[in-house]
Parts: structure tokens; sequence; C-alpha cells
């Protein structure tokens, strides 16, 4: 399967408008033969902690119809938002939509970065789908830093580790460097990491988005500085 990943700076607190950069993305992966797209943590929003908490128009269902051009696109896409939780708080939760648009699987984030606990509501439960013959694992930029988490993901069978995240420039590049192709090394999956590049909240995203294979050997790398699609055979 080729998958890709994608990265793209996000119009802050505007759903509508991201969802036709992230549309655009797709319509680039297809034509680079992807089967199954990654985005960013927080991809329909941008990562506008404060924006999030104040507005529930920010907050999306899997049937929101203003996702309707992501799933019409033919693609299968795994997209990171705040969705509607059962209570006052958002989670940051991830939608699988698949080629034919139909809802594969959600996860919600388990590990909550500092100041994420004010505004969302954490997961407590580890994310998986199958698709395409391969069984993938779901976690969300802190949670692959919590080894447990996706050792779980390994030891269920799962191939392929995805994750929707925010790293900055400085030391979140280097955390993203580190981090990603560990997980490769020492839990023998495919890695996919899907990061902002440019303004993201109170960071600058530092792209690099990417895709490793078991082992940790390196396969495809994005830019540091602009939005686009990088793709590589996974499985």
């Amino acid at each position: 399967m080729r998958i890709a990943t994608a990265q793209f700076t996000c119009v802050p607190a505007d759903v509508a408008a991201n969802v036709k950069q992230m549309a655009a993305l797709i319509a680039e992966a297809r034509t680079q033969d992807a089967e199954l797209v990654v985005f960013p943590e927080l991809a329909l929003t941008g990562y506008e902690l404060e924006a999030v908490r104040a507005r529930r128009d920010l907050w999306v269902q899997a049937d929101d119809a203003r996702l309707d051009a992501i799933r019409a696109s033919g693609v299968a896409c795994v997209v990171n938002c705040a969705a509607t939780a059962d209570g006052e708080q958002p989670a940051v939760e991830t939608l699988v939509f698949g080629a034919d648009g139909e809802l594969i699987t959600t996860y919600r984030k388990q590990h909550l970065f500092e100041h994420e606990q004010d505004v969302f509501v954490a997961g407590q439960h580890d994310g998986r789908f199958e698709f395409g013959g391969l069984r993938f694992a779901l976690a969300t930029c802190f949670d692959n830093h919590f080894t447990e988490l996706v050792s779980r993901g390994a030891a269920d069978g799962c191939e392929v580790h995805l994750a929707s995240s925010l790293y900055g420039t400085g030391g979140g590049a280097g955390e993203l460097a580190t981090v990603y192709p560990g997980i490769a090394r020492d839990f023998d999956m495919h890695v996919v990491v899907a990061n902002h590049v440019g303004p993201a909240g109170a960071w600058i995203g530092c792209g690099r988005s990417a895709l490793w294979a078991p082992g940790g050997t390196f396969l495809a790398e994005a830019d540091t500085d602009r939005p686009m699609v990088v793709t590589a055979e996974v499985g």
C-alpha cells in the first residue's frame, strides 16, 4: 500500500478553510497513487486551544457536513480534530474514513500535553483498524512518548503506526527525529507521522512529516518550510 503524510499551515479556527486545503492535499496524494492520507494534530482548526475552548462550533462529529469534501475524496483519510465528547469538553479525536467515505474507526488522544488538560477530555481506549490487508495503530503527538501505548499496538499485531502530531522548530524537531524512527526500530513497525508546518498556535511547526520502515529505515520526508505531501510504499 502507498501511504501519504500531508503537512500544511492551518488557518486558525476556520474548519471550512482547512478542509479546502486538506482536500487539495488529498488530490495531490491521489496523483502519487496514495490509498491512505494522514493529517496533523487538530488539522481542522489548527492548534488553537483558546478558540476551541470558547467555540463549540469548532467541535465536529464524524458525520459533520463540513467534512463532505474529505469523505468524497475517494481516498482513505486519517483526520485529527476537536470532536464533541460526552461532557462539557471536547476530545482530541482521530476520525478514520475509508475510500468510500464511511467511518472506519475513531480514536481519542489519551495523553494530553500540559495545557491541553484544561481544554480536552482524555481518551480511555487504544485505536486500531484494518485497511487494505494491513493492521494499523493510532496515536496523537504526546501519546507517542509513552512506550506502553506503542507496545500495545505492536503486541496486538499492528504493522503500521500512524501519528498525527505537532512538533515545533528547535527542540520539537529533535524530538520528532528521535521518537518516530525509534518506534519503527524498537517495535518493528512502519511508522507514519504528519506534522504542522508554519504557525500553529504558540509554535511554528517544523514540518518534516515522514515515513519509516520496520527497523527504523528512513523512507521519505517532507520539507521544513512548505505544505506538501510525501508518500512511500508500506507493507
